[in-house]
């Protein structure tokens, strides 16, 4: 099995990630590059950071969520929003979906350009899925969804490429504990001249 690794912007300049199965061993020799460990830069990014603030007990607490960035400011969640059809809080497996989805498409969009094909759009869905085992319970399956359109691409490579993302986004093996993630990839036609 052959490498490659792709560039990506970090804080300090570009970095990399390998992915098995693809075309030729190439290396952007970045400072988070896995094919080049020893570089002379630091291989780890800033941290990020999300707080939580919980008020109360049980099904009748409410928790408030809050990121570095502000994206998310004392956003409400709790035990109805998690477990019932409440839509007026958020829940830790949308929040989870929403990642895995951000950082698999992250992840594409570099592979691609890195082969040298240009997206165009990319859209993805991530539905997780909680499920209840024992006296907890447990996320048992994440299903990516993507829609992309890449123009020169055919389909064999497109799937390649979006099989590895899956396969390398840091969620996605952050996530290996998850016993099913699965990935339907589709390529949209160009619309364009």
């Amino acid at each position: 099995m052959v490498t490659i690794a792709f560039c990506f912007p970090t804080l300090t300049g570009l970095g990399c990630m390998a992915i098995s199965g693809m075309p030729s061993p190439k290396c952007c020799g970045g400072i988070r590059c896995s094919l080049n460990p020893h570089g002379n830069r630091s291989d780890t990014m800033n941290d990020k950071t999300a707080s939580v603030h919980w008020q109360g007990h049980g099904k009748q607490g409410q928790g408030k969520i809050s990121t570095e960035t502000g994206a998310l400011k004392e956003y409400p969640y709790g035990f109805a929003s998690r477990f019932e059809d409440d839509r007026r809080g958020s829940n830790p497996e949308e929040l989870l979906g929403a990642a895995h989805a951000a950082c698999f498409t992250m992840a594409f969009s570099f592979a691609c350009d890195k082969a040298g094909l240009a997206t165009s759009a990319i859209d993805t869905q991530a539905s997780v899925r909680l499920s209840r085992q024992g006296d907890g319970f447990v996320i048992d399956r994440i299903a990516l969804a993507m829609q992309a359109t890449v123009p020169g691409i055919d389909e064999a490579k497109f799937q390649e490429i979006a099989t590895a993302a899956k396969l390398n986004c840091p969620l996605s093996q952050a996530l290996a504990a998850v016993p099913e993630i699965t990935l339907l990839a589709t390529l949209r036609q160009d619309k364009g001249g």
